[in-house]
């Protein structure tokens, strides 16, 4: 097999340069259309004391030291979130970010160790300001690069349509005939009762699967491949346990104030409708802890500091878009090394 030529590579760079001057470009008008709403651009610290508690998300470690030669563990983040909603709490009331952001275990066309996130967030807002949001980062991305559509594979999308709204009960419905909130109870979910509708549907289910394996089973194969087709999709009101930091929602305490912008068969962005209980929040983290720990033989630590501010965070809903993913889709590239300056060599 022959060895591909890097991406310094005069012939390679010259093909992939009319992608990333869009790149710049789709950057500039975002940046751009967040002043005009007033927000404020801030830069977060990648290095952390703890990158992130989500069960699946894995990070690159590092060892601090001191000048007396002492050392401590620290993390590069796996989201600016923390170190945002600090701001939050220090009276900031719309900030966006475009972040390096750094995730273990995750190559493809679609995952790079090191990405660009854009994270924005509304004091005092509802999610649905943030959806909207969402939606106009499509339109402007596409207008951006001269493109009608944003397309992926033999996939495409119209950003001047409204995406679609569908709950994910009411996907799991439409896409694979599971009766998802059956088996969501206020007393906990019904691993057994999910697993025997998974598995109606040809799902392979293993013994060690939790209720949370078998929800992301279904929600890949079955689900994700029809959303974002001819128009985007929000998928909306993710089970609680599948959103630790967002607040519940008023209608149905099952569901939270939590969804992803689908495109393409691409999820580009998730956003939330902030949890701001620091009590609430822990209890959120430590379990995602004890679950990763269980699965995964490690846990990170719970950010103290992040739990004081967000008791004093004020009401609040933000997302994170995968910038990178966006410029792919807004440009017709198929990998997203493709639109990144220096793209880490892939596997």
């Amino acid at each position: 097999m022959t060895k591909a030529r890097p991406w310094w590579d005069l012939e390679v760079h010259a093909d992939r340069r009319p992608l990333l001057l869009t790149r710049g470009r789709i950057k500039a008008v975002l940046r751009a259309w967040f002043e005009s709403q007033g927000f404020i651009e801030v830069e977060t610290s990648c290095l952390q004391v703890s990158p992130g508690n989500e069960i699946h998300l894995h990070a690159f470690e590092t060892r601090l030291i001191e000048p007396d030669l002492s050392t401590s563990t620290l993390y590069l983040h796996t989201s600016p979130e923390f170190a945002a909603k600090k701001l939050l709490a220090a009276g900031e009331r719309r900030i966006f970010t475009f972040a390096p952001v750094f995730r273990n275990r995750e190559r493809g066309a679609l995952h790079a160790p090191e990405f660009t996130m854009l994270e924005w967030y509304r004091a005092d807002a509802p999610y649905d300001e943030v959806m909207a949001d969402a939606a106009t980062m499509l339109r402007l991305a596409a207008e951006t690069a001269d493109n009608r559509f944003l397309s992926y594979r033999d996939l495409s999308a119209n950003p001047r349509i409204e995406p679609e709204r569908v709950t994910v009960a009411e996907a799991f419905d439409r896409f694979a005939g599971i009766d998802l909130l059956a088996s969501v109870t206020p007393s906990g979910n019904d691993r057994d009762l999910l697993a025997g509708m998974a598995e109606g549907t040809g799902i392979s289910v293993r013994a060690d699967d939790t209720w949370s394996d078998i929800f992301a089973k279904v929600l890949t194969a079955k689900i994700e491949p029809n959303l974002g087709n001819a128009r985007a999709t929000l998928l909306t009101e993710y089970p609680a346990s599948e959103a630790a930091v967002a607040r519940t929602c008023s209608h149905d305490k099952r569901v939270a104030e939590r969804f992803e912008l689908y495109c393409c068969g691409v999820e580009l962005a998730n956003g939330f409708g902030e949890l701001t209980d620091a009590e609430e929040q822990r209890r959120r983290l430590e379990g995602e802890m004890d679950a990763r720990e269980a699965r995964y033989g490690e846990r990170y630590p719970i950010d103290e500091d992040f739990l004081a501010a967000l008791a004093q965070m004020p009401p609040a809903s933000g997302c994170a878009l995968g910038f990178d993913r966006l410029v792919m889709l807004a440009t017709g590239a198929q990998r997203v090394s493709q639109v990144t300056w220096t793209p880490f060599p892939e596997a």
